[in-house]
């Protein structure tokens, strides 16, 4: 990857890029609460289990197909996957989280004019655009290659797991570190089933998942939008 590329790379998947990613535990602070995390090996097996059962065989696999749709300019393969992915969230919390840092990165990748202008025409056809398509859409007009992309995505969102058990269950920073460090090989082999997978074979099939998110809409005591 090229230098200039690999910086706008770091960029996007830095915790300090305004879409609002660090407040949002997508259900994870409802397992807290019940007690199925309370620790680092049960933080480890909520994320790894949530990583390979529902992220890596839908969310992900999404948003490879929407880099892929950016990058050859394919408006109908970009509204395709938006509608879908958007029509996927089962829950009011799980579908207002990807709208609001869809909108957020979708307005900061207008307002700094990213790339030719090509790419960011694709993006204002939709009026919600969901996060998997505003990260599309900003990697591929900063010239990130979609590979380096996915890879992003998953490691910003398995830090963010993390980040969420350091401060709830609560983990000390090492634990926190060392659980990230252990998912290096889990977050490759999620990308390449990513890539891997067929369009019959997308499925977020997690009720257990959507159950706690509609549980934590009504949590009395709580840190997290979702």
């Amino acid at each position: 990857m090229q230098s200039a590329a690999l910086l706008h790379l770091l960029q996007l998947a830095s915790p300090s890029l305004p879409v609002g990613a660090y407040s949002y535990s997508q259900g994870l602070e409802a397992a807290i609460e019940d007690g199925m995390v309370s620790n680092e090996a049960t933080a480890r097996i909520w994320i790894t289990d949530t990583l390979h059962h529902v992220v890596a065989r839908f969310e992900a696999p999404i948003l490879w197909r929407l880099l892929l749709a950016f990058e050859a300019n394919d408006a109908d393969s970009v509204a395709v996957w938006t509608e879908r992915f958007i029509a996927a969230r089962d829950t009011a919390e799980f579908r207002a989280e990807t709208i609001q840092m869809g909108y957020s990165l979708a307005k900061l990748a207008t307002d700094l004019k990213l790339g030719d202008g090509t790419t960011l025409a694709l993006l204002k056809q939709h009026e919600e655009v969901p996060m998997p398509t505003a990260l599309a859409c900003a990697a591929i007009a900063l010239n990130v290659p979609p590979q380096a992309a996915l890879l992003a995505m998953l490691f910003s969102w398995a830090e963010n797991q993390v980040l969420v058990c350091v401060k709830s269950v609560p983990l000390g920073q090492v634990a926190g570190q060392r659980l990230l460090l252990s998912l290096v090989p889990e977050l490759e082999a999620a990308a390449s089933v990513a890539q891997q997978l067929g369009d019959h074979e997308l499925s977020n099939w997690s009720p257990g998942l959507s159950l706690l998110s509609m549980q934590h809409e009504i949590q009395y005591s709580r840190l997290y939008r979702s």
